[in-house]
Parts: C-alpha cells; structure tokens; sequence
C-alpha cells in the first residue's frame, strides 16, 4: 500500500468521523434550542397568568394556533406542559424531520467508516499475503529482491525482512563455501599425506631387501612431515573453530625474533644460512609470544628455502600507529604469478623447497591477522622474497 493509498484511507476515515459528528451535534443543538424556547415560553406565560389570572385562556388560544394544540384547562406552576405543549412544539424543525436529518448523517457516516475499514482490512491483507508469498519464495529458492511498496505500518516488517533475508543468502553463501573449502582442503590433505605415506611404503620395501641407513633416514623424513602436517592442520582446524586462544601480553619485539630464530639454529646450519637481528631500542607489541613467534619462525623458514646459504635479515620499527616487522632474504624471491596465492593453504609456489606442503605461510597469516595484525610479501627490487608484518596498536 502506498502513501497515496494511505492518504485515502485517513481521508475516508476522517470524512466518516466528521459525517457522524455533524449529525450528533445538530441533533443536540437542535435538542439544546427547543429546550431553551420551550422554558422561556414558560417562564412568560406563568408570570402574565401570575399577574392577570384571567389572560389565561387568551394565551390558551395563541399557543394552539401557533402549535395546534389542545389544552386540558389545569393550570399549574409547568403551564406550558399542563396545557399539553412539549419542547418539539417549540422547535422550528418538527422531530420527525430532526430524526430524518440525523439519520441521512449518520447514516453515510456509517456506511463510510464501514466501507474505509474494509478497503484498509482489505489493503492490510493484501500487503500480509505479498510478504508471505516472499517468504515462500524464499523458501523455495526463488526469491527475487523485495522491492519497497511506500511508507505504511508494514514498512518496517518489510525491511526487517528484507535484511533477515539477505542475513540468511550471505550466511548460506558462507555455509556453502565454507564446505568447498573444507572438501577442498580434505583434497590437498589427502595428496599432501599420500607423497610420505609412498615413499615410507618404497623405504621399508628396500629394507626388506636390504638394510639401508638411507632408507631409515628417509622413512624419518616422511614421518616428519607427516607430523608436522598434523600439528599444523590441528592448529588450522582450532583457528577456524574459534578455539584457539590466542593470549595477548606486552611482548618485546627484539626478544621475539630471538628466540624464533634461536628454534631455528639447526635448520639454519644445515643450510648454512645466517640471520641477523639488530638490537634497535625497546619495542613491545601486545601479541602472544609462543604462536606469534611459530608464524615468525614459517616466515624465516621460507627465506632459508629460497636462499640456502646466504642470509636472512629482520628490521623493526614503531610509530603512534603500528609496529612493523620486517623479514627479507637475498634469494630468487616469488614468482610473480604465485605473489596473489602466497599465503593460501596448500599452496606450493615454483620456487618452494622440496618437502614444503604449502601451509606454514596461510598459518602465519591467520596468527598475525587474529592479533589485530597484517602481513604482506612482495619481492625486494635487489631481489629476494621480503616480507611485513604490522600489529596495529588500535
């Protein structure tokens, strides 16, 4: 229902009440007139019979021919009513026709109201089965956008419902691609677990020719990164459920990248790759030590694989607004095509070390992103893949 019907139907209501009241008050008026002559005539007439007793019946006589009446001849201290008069004999509209009058007012008023309240029942119904036709669409799968029909008293409803609605798509949208991720990500985790479950299959076959220390070390390595598959996909899957709590203490910044890279040590010597940390001043973050320096140390880890030998550097710095982290390598850096995929789960670039499964980076993101943090990689213009992280201080 539009505002023009609306207008219509405020219109007829008022036109209804005012017919009705019209009627009412010149009934009453005219009740209120009659009573007024009828005691003035009276007051006169018993004052003239007071002082001339014998004018009586000269009144008698002139109040007949003005109403044609017939006086029973008692006179009392009421003479008008002893004489036979009523006060619609004193009116100029006789009652009949005042009956007549008030019931043509009320009675169009009456039909208006009636016909004003079955048009509004009726738009009201009209308005009610359109939503609920919406719903059902909704429902069904066929919903189109509900489009505003004016301002009326279901205009709020249709708006609610409109966004409870849209709620809903976004939320199933979500639902549905959080499902293509999860069939997914079980995708990558079965291919990421078949390559070390093989080459453990291949290694003890060769034991069982042979004994062969490479073959044991080789069983260890895949067993290795079966493990920390694991670990990684349970810290993943508590990410995403929400029930890992990250504790957020007052961290220093310097002591941070120490102890990451002092976890490294021995991936750093069997690369024969070096890091330096510049002690530059105190600079405290609020972020939880243990998982902020696990996302740290997959950084690190990624400038070891693509720069074997040479050098992993760290800078840090901070300003009224954020803290930033820097973490760069002297390597061959990001292919350009991978930049937009680095930090997705699963995802192995062309320049990624053997035995990465494409997870330390997306865990990394998610870490830092849960404590009010970003992280970005890009290549150095010298070369080398660099990246910066910033804890935001609000």
């Amino acid at each position: 229902m539009n505002s023009r019907k609306n207008v219509l139907v405020t219109l007829g209501f008022v036109l209804s009440v005012s017919f009705i009241a019209a009627a009412l008050v010149a009934w009453l008026v005219s009740c209120h007139d009659s009573k007024t002559s009828f005691d003035l005539v009276n007051a006169v007439c018993c004052e003239v019979i007071e002082q001339e007793p014998g004018t009586e019946k000269i009144i008698s006589a002139a109040l007949k021919e003005y109403t044609e009446g017939n006086p029973d001849g008692v006179l009392k201290e009421d003479v008008l009513s002893l004489l036979g008069y009523h006060v619609s004999d004193f009116s100029d509209v006789p009652r009949r026709q005042i009956a007549f009058f008030a019931a043509v007012g009320w009675l169009p008023g009456l039909l208006l109201f009636f016909f004003t309240f079955l048009y509004r029942n009726r738009m009201e119904n009209r308005r009610i089965r359109d939503l609920a036709e919406y719903l059902e669409q909704v429902n069904s799968g066929k919903a189109l956008i509900l489009s505003a029909s004016g301002e009326d008293d279901f205009s709020k409803l249709e708006d609610e419902i409109y966004k409870t609605v849209t709620f809903l798509y976004q939320t199933k949208e979500q639902a549905v691609q959080a499902k293509n991720d999860f069939a997914e990500n079980l995708s990558n985790i079965a291919h990421q677990i078949k390559t070390p479950i093989t080459a453990i299959s291949l290694a003890s076959q060769r034991i069982r020719q042979e004994f062969s220390h490479s073959a044991l070390e080789q069983i260890e390595k895949q067993l290795s990164r079966l493990t920390y598959l694991e670990e990684s996909l349970l810290i993943l899957s508590r990410l995403d459920a929400g029930t890992l709590l990250l504790q957020k203490d007052k961290t220093d910044v310097f002591t941070l990248l120490v102890l990451a890279a002092d976890n490294l040590q021995e991936l750093f010597s069997k690369s024969g790759t070096s890091i330096e940390i510049p002690e530059q001043g105190e600079m405290v973050v609020l972020a939880d030590m243990d998982w902020t320096m696990e996302a740290i140390m997959n950084l690190m880890k990624n400038c070891i694989e693509h720069d074997k030998g040479g050098t992993v550097r760290c800078s840090y710095t901070q300003n009224p607004l954020y803290t930033e982290i820097l973490i760069w390598d002297n390597g061959s850096g990001f292919a350009k095509e991978d930049l937009p995929h680095i930090f997705e789960r699963f995802y192995r670039g062309k320049n990624a070390g053997e035995g990465g499964i494409g997870i330390g980076l997306a865990l990394a993101k998610e870490i830092i992103e849960r404590q009010n943090g970003t992280i970005r990689a890009k290549n150095r213009p010298e070369g080398g893949a660099f990246f910066e992280i910033r804890f935001y201080s609000h």
